[in-house]
Formats: structure tokens, sequence, C-alpha cells
């Protein structure tokens, strides 16, 4: 079957000669066969979906009614099991929904599954999943990336849509990039996060994979706006990005990065990048290169692991045998905890831990913890500068292609500039809380590569516009992979 966007879709679902059933009975077994090449999701939906579809109100002006799509497995669903892909939460059935599922159930979407994700979203390549490896589209041989992998896969596929993800320092971007979709983390508190299993609560951001910016606009739109649940979600009122797309961008300034992008050594993806920067200034808006301080940029990374890491383990506290999660027989309650925590979480995140305790010590806070919050100010502080000035940062969204499977995470490097730099400076977006969009750009190795836009708090609309523009006059969108 082909692959169809949410608009196009949503002509077919309007239409009176169109079988929805069977329409429905076909997008299953595609799924199958995706699960088959791919291992996206924990959990198949099946019998939720047709259940959705059998009761959707499905009109003119209701564009995400009756259209299917996934839930990253951190994303509490009622009645559904919710694993953040970690053995801690393998049997957990959640008693309600996070807020942005209730929107999209209200809005009469239907659930075709919960995708795979690193484990508590705490990963870059999704192979910590307790259910294995999830595995690009376009080569099988690759990564995804992570923490979500599974929604950026599925969409990449083409089986659905649209997918949710959540992103933390680069969960959503980072793989959109690698599948070749768009990826969107909107500004910190745009959408409720109230029902979200968490990582780091200053960091973590809702946001979505579509295979263009049309949908993207629709459903994020969808899921924004105050949530009284969610202390951190924002009174602004949400605009209507979907009719206020406009490609018109002449006059924008647009600040070029050039302490990221010198670090790139492909020279392909520097090209695609360069010519990039072109068709933007073709299309009247004003591209200047910015630098920012290398320091500042070198310290993002240890920043980002100090405070996200210490956040999660203050959030995931409660995940002790007893009061939640993978419960293990013991002589004592301390006993119990112990054993729960060491059976039901991977390595990679008993790490993780140990740093975050570490850092949260009494002996260690002032000069880890709260050192970390001082140089994350600094670094804000040096891209507001930059926001003084410019509507948009554009960065590439990363130095390579999807890594094979089995070099992720094994960089011969991990202390080079290139490495430290270019592969963590989505972080920025999180930091800052700033809206930042991934978008295709083309392929190196028959594989896709893409560039990130990021703007100012609270105007999504003005990086939609310049995304939809730029994708407009590429050939990129809307594309998906599956078996040759």
């Amino acid at each position: 079957m082909e692959a169809k966007t949410i608009e196009q879709l949503h002509q077919l679902l309007i239409s009176d000669n169109f079988d929805k059933e069977a329409y429905y009975q076909e997008l299953f077994q595609e799924v199958e066969k995706q699960q088959q090449r791919l291992n996206l999701f924990v959990t198949i939906t099946k019998e939720k979906a047709l259940e959705q579809l059998a009761n959707a109100t499905i009109k003119e002006d209701n564009l995400l009614a009756g259209i299917p799509g996934v839930l990253k497995d951190n994303y509490n669903t009622k009645g559904i099991k919710t694993t953040a892909s970690s053995r801690m939460l393998e049997n957990y059935v959640p008693v309600y929904s996070a807020s942005v599922v209730e929107k999209l159930f209200d809005a009469n979407m239907c659930l075709v599954a919960k995708a795979s994700m690193d484990e508590l979203a705490m990963g870059g390549t999704n192979k910590s999943a307790l259910t294995g490896p999830v595995l690009n589209p376009w080569d099988t041989t690759r990564i995804s990336g992570g923490s979500s992998g599974g929604s950026a896969a599925s969409v990449a596929c083409g089986v659905v849509p649209f997918a949710l993800g959540s992103d933390t320092g680069d969960s959503i971007r980072k793989p959109a990039g690698y599948c070749g979709i768009v990826g969107f983390k909107p500004t910190w508190g745009r959408i409720s996060r109230y029902g979200v299993i968490p990582y780091a609560s200053s960091l973590d951001t809702v946001g979505a994979f579509t295979r263009n910016v049309r949908d993207m606009a629709i459903v994020i739109e969808t899921l924004a706006g105050r949530d009284d649940r969610d202390m951190t979600s924002s009174y602004l009122e949400v605009p209507a990005y979907l009719d206020n797309l406009n490609e018109d961008i002449k006059g924008l300034k647009i600040a070029v990065l050039k302490s990221v992008v010198d670090e790139i050594s492909n020279q392909e993806i520097k090209k695609n990048f360069e010519d990039t920067v072109t068709k933007l200034k073709e299309l009247g808006a004003i591209v200047e290169e910015v630098e920012m301080d290398i320091t500042l940029l070198k310290a993002i990374l240890p920043t980002y692991k100090i405070i996200a890491n210490s956040e999660a383990t203050s959030n995931h506290s409660c995940l002790d045998g007893i009061k939640y999660g993978d419960f293990q027989i013991a002589d004592s309650t301390d006993e119990v905890m112990i054993a729960s925590r060491t059976h039901g979480f991977g390595d990679h995140i008993k790490r993780r831990f140990i740093l975050g305790n570490l850092a949260l010590a009494t002996e260690n806070q002032e000069k880890m913890f709260r050192q970390a919050q001082r140089v994350r100010r600094l670094i804000v502080e040096e891209l507001n500068r930059v926001y003084q000035e410019y509507d948009i940062i554009l960065t590439p969204n990363a130095g390579t292609i999807a890594p094979k499977e089995t070099e992720a995470n094994a960089s011969d490097d991990v202390t080079s500039s290139e490495y430290v730099i270019l592969e963590n400076h989505l972080a920025l977006g999180n930091f800052a809380g700033t809206p930042s969009l991934t978008l295709p750009t083309g392929f190196v190795e028959d594989m896709p590569i893409a560039v990130n836009l990021m703007g100012r708090i609270f105007e999504e609309q003005t990086v939609l516009n310049v995304s939809y523009a730029l994708e407009n006059v590429l050939t990129f969108k809307n594309q998906y992979k599956r078996e040759d």
C-alpha cells in the first residue's frame, strides 16, 4: 500500500466511497511486515485502532479523525501497556492517559502501536530497548537513532503519517534526520507533559514526527495549549499553525552557526548544507554566519550529562519495585529495592544513575550540579545574544549519516571537537527551551541527511514557515522507504 500524508488520507476518509475498514486491514498487514523488518513496536494495538475507527466522527474540519498514529512508549495510555522499553516497567498498564494522548483520542485519531525507544528515553541509538534495536528503513544495517527511534522509523517506513516522540537532548530531531523525515520539538511549555514518563524535567519536551511540514503544523496545533495538570505548561494562546503557514520569508534573518558548521568533515554533507543556505538566500532570507563561543559549545555535552542524569536520578527514584516497577523478592525493604533496581534497569541506566547520584551528593552539588546549571545559563545567554539580531538559527542536523548498528556508540574519538560540538549541539534547543525543527535536505550514500532550524521561544510559526518555504524548493518531502 502507498503511504499517505495526514491531508491525503483525510481527503480519502471524508469520501463516501472510501472503504475505511479495508484500508485499516491492509494497514495492519503492512504494520506486521514492517515490525518484522525493523522491530519498531513494543505493542501493536489493532483492536484499539479498529474500535476508534468505528467510533470516529470524521468531518471536513477534523483533520486527525480516523488518521492512524503511533505513540512513543513513554506516553501513559490508559489500559494499554506502557513500558518505556524498560524491564522495570515491562508489565505496567496505566490507569490514566497522558494529556496529549487524551487530546489525540478526542480528535478521533486511531492508535496503531506503542513504539520502541531507548530505555527510559536515555540514549541516542534505540539499541537499549528491552525489545532490541530499531533498524533504519533506508538501510537495515543502520540505526534509526534515539531515543525516539521507533516513532521515527514508523513514519519513515510509511505505516503512519505521524508519531509522537519526546526530546530531552535531540531525541526527536536526530532520528528524524537519520530517517529522512520532519521532527519538531516545540517550545518547552508549549505542550503539556502530564502523563509522560520523564527523563529530565527541565529539558523534556513533547514533539512529533511527520513526512512534511504541513502535517507537523496539524499535529502540533492539536497538542499545544495550557494544561492545569502540568504547572510548566504555558497560558499563551495557541496560534492556528496550519492556517498561518506562509512561504514568504523575504527579509527574515537567519544565523548560520559557523562554529558548528566548521566541524563538518564529510564534504558531501558540507556541500549539501551550503546548497541549503543558497536556497534560503534565493527565497529572500538574509543569511549570515555567526560565531558562538567555542568553549561554551564544548561545554554542552558535559553540562547536559550532569543536569539530565541528575534530574533522571530524582525522577526515577520511585521505580524501586515497591511503589512502581519490577518486583524482586528479598528479605528486607532495602534488599527488595536493591534487587528490583538491579534486575529492572539496564547497565547504561545504572551508569547514568551513578553519575546523577554523584552530582547530587551533598558534598558535590555545588561543584557539579550547581556548576552545570550556571554553565547552562551562560550557554543560553550566548544563544539569546544571537536571537537579538536573528529570527532563526541554522545548523546541520548531524555530521554523519545514520551509523551502522554494530558501530553506534563505538566512536574512536568521542572527545574530538567534531563529535563533542557537531553531534551534541542540538541540546541548545533544550537548554534554552526554544522550538527546533529538523528538515530533510538530501542524501549521502543513499542515506538521508538534514538541517536544523531553531527559533525564539514560542515562535513556532516562524520555524514552521521557514521550514515550509525551504521544503517546497527542495525535493525531499513525503518520502518513505520500504523494502526494495
